[in-house]
């Protein structure tokens, strides 16, 4: 036989047998690291043979890449391999260095390995790096299978020398973010990729990418052994790897495939090799089946490894800034860290369990606070143990948690955070019983907590002006709802009696009459919340199975309902539970039928039927007034006003509607750009109005303007019409402002217009000196870039440290990559901005070029 032949039926038959071995009860989440080191000894000796074989010169070294060079080697993954040549060798096409190397590639093949190969000398490894950071990440796990040891010490020496840690962790930080958003930001899809989702392997290599090139460890004992974890840390981390690790091993040995996504159609299979069953021995069905146990683990320790990951993720920021952040005190027990809530003390939570709640109340309370130290989610990690019986029953816990509910803003993301540290289970119990739990349908995406935590922030934006554009009527009818919390607590009780058998709905409403009578909410409300949970499938049942045009089912359904205030919260839970369940559930039709639904059973309750613009035609009859009482003409107002949308009336309030108009009723479309300034009605600063014919450059000039002529922008406001024209309000201020209004308005609404029309090249930002304080508590910018729900914009989410000129430095990038900016809400918080932007362009579309945008935005804001 062939030598080649035998070699590749023996590496055959051996491998077969290591893959089969992860199937059977021998190999277990505690060997499971030392199996996949077999697969990879296995694919060693191979390879050194064949290296052998092919006589490639003594001087050249053969490496292990990728997930290959860490010895983890998966059945069905490729076998990553760089061919490393010294600086001196050449593999020129027809040479026989060339030859050589193209017999070793084709004889692995030949070999049943599938490879990914690579041949480059040291300095073309070094030179290939630098320009791409997916090479640079397998080069770090690089190790010798054969071949020189000189050489392969040298590339290690050189490659070491050449890595920056701090640009290593910014490109891989923000190739997570975006392998987070292609997922969903959520570990809890019905079909998980066990390997890229968050929560995953992918996750887990990440910190020990940044831990290895920063000199921090190779291993989770030595990353506890150097501070950046716990010893419990290490050991939850390496179970939950290895958890992951087997379901991945089998995934691939039952698939025959390289597959990494836990699907339906492979799922029971998975969890039967886990020995997990649906039926017990007796036949009898099991209240779990075989693949809700096996997502329910996985589930589990996905969670975990994003709450860990995410604390070491936060520490290994801190080694390499280490923290000169100025800590505000926000009371006796937190303070404010650069934007994250710090704890006072690490022992606070055993001392004053009552303070594990108020954690998310301060945040809440707190604007400019956008998430938790690494300290505060450390210790609300190890505090999960004293969130027990007595502490749900606590009457000051009870009050908090309303009181959280309860709070103006910051909910969604409060509540996520409770999810994400286990806080919210423990203290809602029922809730908790739904973490992970699957859903067996054909259009929910998620798992029940996490629709939940979606139906939640759909009926929180509807109260948020800046996102009118997305649910129009619901943001109308929102507007004139007096407790919000109501709505609130009802999306979050919805669906929390799934899983258990029989009618969820009924389950639900049981379950949140109790949470109502121990929180002490009055009986009116109490009802209101019970009916909304009882029937929150009602409304889209009949809008989307019965004849609307029937008198009789809309009769009935009215009797149902009960009356107007009723109506209107139903509908506002049904659109959004329709559209947490997927991005694809929802479209413009089955907004239809259950707007037609809501406003034929508004008539029959006999109610005052609100127009779908209730708010707009308010706010729409007070700008009228004030039009009047400057001397406008009778609908003078009426060719503007045909070209703004929702958005823009929901956005303004009425003498700013009354002020553009009166400027603009007679310059609709017109050729050349109108500006006009006046004393901002908030008593500081100026208002300024702009109106010009819309162009991918336009904010940026107008920021830029702003920039040369050292005014600071406080606020903008961008609108773009129907006619193609932007209407766009700016809040500025400028030293010594005081005593120059009259002056700067007039300058403003001169220069302004005359560097719109000016165009040419955008100027280069302003260099400003930096304060000493910020120079003293530098911080690090974070920069966000993700989809919105549709698709069809982009949320641009910034945080830094405030300069004038800053706005402009966001829009001229923006402006280069071709992005039109559609709304940019800027939230100055004292020396930090956080500023969103809902942007737009084809450049979006293309991964490297978002890669590239945040990157040059996270430059650009760096000191």
């Amino acid at each position: 036989m062939n030598p080649l032949h035998a070699l590749r039926d023996t590496y055959r038959r051996d491998k077969a047998a290591l893959v089969a071995a992860l199937l059977t009860p021998a190999t277990t989440r505690r060997n499971i690291r030392a199996a996949l080191h077999q697969l990879s000894a296995l694919a060693d000796r191979v390879l050194c043979q064949l290296w052998q074989q092919a006589g490639l010169p003594a001087d050249a070294a053969l490496l292990a890449v990728g997930g290959y060079g860490r010895a983890q080697l998966f059945p069905a993954s490729d076998v990553d391999v760089l061919v490393l040549l010294p600086d001196t060798a050449t593999a020129t096409p027809g040479s026989a260095l060339a030859a050589q190397l193209e017999q070793f590639i084709g004889s692995c093949w030949d070999a049943g390995l599938e490879i990914g190969s690579s041949v480059r000398s040291i300095a073309e490894c070094l030179e290939e790096s630098e320009r791409d950071v997916t090479v640079e990440t397998a080069l770090l796990e690089a190790r010798r299978i054969c071949g020189s040891s000189a050489l392969f010490e040298q590339f290690t020496q050189a490659y070491r020398a050449q890595m920056d840690p701090r640009a290593f962790m910014v490109a891989k930080t923000l190739e997570m973010r975006q392998r987070h958003n292609k997922y969903e930001n959520t570990p809890y899809a019905l079909e998980p990729n066990c390997k890229e989702s968050p929560g995953g392997l992918r996750d887990l290599h990440y910190i020990m990418w940044l831990a290895r090139a920063a000199g921090f460890g190779n291993s989770w004992r030595e990353l506890a052994a150097n501070g950046l974890a716990t010893e419990l840390e290490a050991q939850q981390l390496e179970a939950n790897e290895a958890l992951l690790s087997l379901i991945r091993a089998r995934l691939h040995a039952i698939s025959g495939r390289h597959e990494d996504r836990l699907v339906f159609d492979l799922q029971t299979a998975v969890a039967e090799s886990f020995g997990f069953h649906s039926t017990a021995p007796d036949g009898q069905r099991l209240a779990l089946r075989a693949s809700e146990t096996l997502m329910r683990e996985y589930y589990w320790a996905a969670k975990a490894v994003s709450q860990l990951c995410h604390i070491l993720r936060l520490n290994i920021e801190e080694r390499f800034n280490p923290s000169s952040h100025e800590l505000v005190p926000l009371n006796e027990r937190f303070f404010d860290k650069a934007g994250m809530i710090e704890i006072a003390s690490d022992d606070l939570y055993e001392r004053h369990p009552h303070a594990i709640l108020e954690t998310f109340l301060v945040y809440e309370s707190h604007p400019g606070l956008t998430d938790l130290s690494a300290r505060t989610l450390r210790a609300l990690y190890h505090a999960r143990g004293l969130m027990d019986s007595s502490f749900r029953h606590d009457p000051v816990n009870r009050a908090t948690f309303l009181k959280i509910l309860q709070q103006p803003s910051g909910l969604t993301h409060a509540m996520r955070l409770m999810n994400q540290t286990s806080v919210l289970g423990r203290y809602l119990w029922p809730f908790r019983r739904i973490v992970g739990q699957m859903q067996h349908d054909l259009f929910h995406v998620y798992t029940v907590d996490q629709h939940i935590l979606m139906v939640l922030r759909n009926m929180r934006r509807f109260f948020m002006a800046e996102h009118a554009h997305e649910y129009p009527m619901c943001s109308q009818l929102a507007a004139g709802w007096d407790k919000p919390w109501l709505l609130y607590l009802a999306a979050l009780f919805h669906d929390i009696g799934k899983g258990r058998g029989g009618d969820h709905s009924v389950i639900g409403a049981v379950e949140v009459k109790r949470f109502c009578r121990a929180h002490g909410i009055d009986k009116a409300d109490s009802a209101l919340v019970e009916f909304l949970v009882r029937e929150h499938l009602t409304m889209s049942q009949v809008a989307q199975k019965q004849d609307l045009a029937d008198p009789e089912v809309i009769g009935a359904f009215a009797q149902r309902v009960g009356d107007e205030r009723r109506l209107t919260a139903l509908y506002l839970l049904t659109v959004a539970d329709i559209r947490g369940t997927s991005p694809k559930v929802w479209n413009a039709w089955k907004g239809k039928l259950l707007e037609d639904l809501y406003r034929a059973t508004l008539r029959v309750l006999g109610g005052r039927a609100p127009d779908a613009a209730a708010e707009i035609e308010a706010r729409k009859r007070e700008a009228l007034v004030q039009l009047a009482l400057s001397a406008q003409p009778f609908e003078s107002h009426k060719k503007l006003w045909d070209t703004l949308d929702v958005s823009y009336f929901m956005r303004h309030e009425a003498a700013d509607i009354a002020w553009h108009t009166r400027h603009l009723s007679r310059n609709v479309g017109a050729p050349h750009p109108i500006v006009r300034a006046r004393k901002s009605l908030a008593g500081e600063g100026l208002q300024v109005l702009v109106y010009a014919r819309d162009q991918p450059d336009l904010f940026a000039r107008i920021c830029g303007y702003f920039d040369r002529a050292s005014f600071s922008i406080l606020d903008a406001r961008v609108h773009t019409a129907r006619n193609g024209y932007a209407l766009d309000t700016f809040q500025i201020v400028a030293p010594a402002m005081q005593e120059r209004y009259r002056e700067l308005m007039n300058l403003v609404e001169t220069e302004l217009v005359q560097a719109i029309e000016r165009g040419g090249e955008l100027a280069e930002p302003s260099q400003r000196r930096v304060s000493r304080r910020v120079k003293s508590f530098p911080m690090v910018p974070r920069v966000s870039l993700s989809p919105d729900e549709k698709a069809q914009h982009w949320l641009l989410s910034i945080s830094a440290i405030d300069r004038t000129g800053l706005l402009y430095v966001v829009a001229r990038i923006l402006a280069r990559h071709q992005l039109s900016v559609q709304l940019a809400k800027v939230s100055t918080l004292g020396e930090r901005v956080e500023d969103t932007f809902l942007v737009e362009g084809a450049q979006l579309q293309h991964n490297a070029r978002q890669i590239e945008i945040e990157t040059e935005l996270i430059e650009a804001l760096s000191f």
